[in-house]
């Protein structure tokens, strides 16, 4: 393929396979940059775990949480709010027929040994289909997101890579792992995004056994990482960001779910 038509490929491409691959926007006020590069550096590189707050019950998520969506939206967003959930400070989640992700953007000097978090889900889709790009919609999803290098992205996607980052200010990481509450796949299962292989998914919680209950999560960073795109980069890339969000815009459904107590450890 020559490059022109790798150009015109990837001008082709629809608006949701863009932000998908980064679950970020392509604006953001400049103010939210400003409050990461001052209150986050020294918080970030720290050896102690570092807990990711979402702020008093009964208010919206406080920066530097912010809210993020697909470049120009004109569809409904998620919604996030701080509430009182058996006794946590929890993170509500609610999507209907909603994209929307909410992101704690971070800076460390090297990769943290963990991330952990307790989750709930109260209310499943039921046409979600992760395999599919009609069915890409999940009811709760917690991702971490890395800084690869761009040499090491594939060339394709590359060249997709830097359009998307030619229209934002914000940074725009090459690879995300996703973890997932899904209603049908196997625990276990991982797969790409259906959009875009920028965003990988493990599947942590199916189904609804464990519904309304509270479940305790720990994931090592760098082995998921390696096990998911560890045959792009042998290095793992520093981490630029924690993502929370639920989605059913492909599917025009409804969920429901909570998060608390998310904590990066050393």
């Amino acid at each position: 393929m020559s490059l022109r038509a790798n150009a015109t490929t990837i001008e082709a491409l629809p608006t949701r396979t863009l932000a998908a691959m980064f679950a970020l926007p392509i604006w953001r006020p400049a103010l939210v940059a400003l409050v990461l590069l001052v209150t986050l550096a020294d918080r970030a590189s720290a050896d102690a775990a570092m807990p990711l707050p979402f702020g008093p019950a009964a208010s919206q998520p406080r920066a530097p949480w912010h809210v993020t969506g697909l470049p120009n939206q004109t569809k409904p967003y998620t919604t996030f709010s701080v509430v009182e959930l058996d006794g946590r400070k929890a993170l509500r989640i609610e999507a209907d027929s909603s994209y929307g992700n909410l992101v704690y953007p971070l800076q460390f000097k090297t990769t943290p040994a963990a991330l952990a978090w307790h989750w709930r889900a109260d209310e499943l889709i039921d046409a979600e289909d992760l395999r599919t790009r009609g069915g890409d919609d999940v009811a709760v999803k917690v991702c971490v997101m890395f800084d690869m290098a761009l040499e090491k992205v594939p060339f394709i996607e590359r060249q997709i890579l830097r359009v998307a980052r030619g229209k934002t200010n914000e940074p725009v990481p090459a690879a995300t792992v996703c973890y997932v509450w899904d209603g049908h796949l196997p625990v276990g299962t991982t797969l790409d995004n259906a959009f875009t292989r920028r965003i990988r998914y493990v599947v942590l919680q199916s189904g609804t056994a464990h519904l309304h209950h509270w479940m305790s999560e720990r994931r090592n960073i760098a082995a998921d990482f390696t096990q998911l795109f560890g045959a792009e980069s042998s290095e793992v890339p520093p981490v630029i960001g924690v993502l929370v969000g639920a989605d059913a815009d492909n599917t025009h459904g409804h969920s429901l779910a909570h998060v608390a107590d998310i904590v990066v450890e050393p």
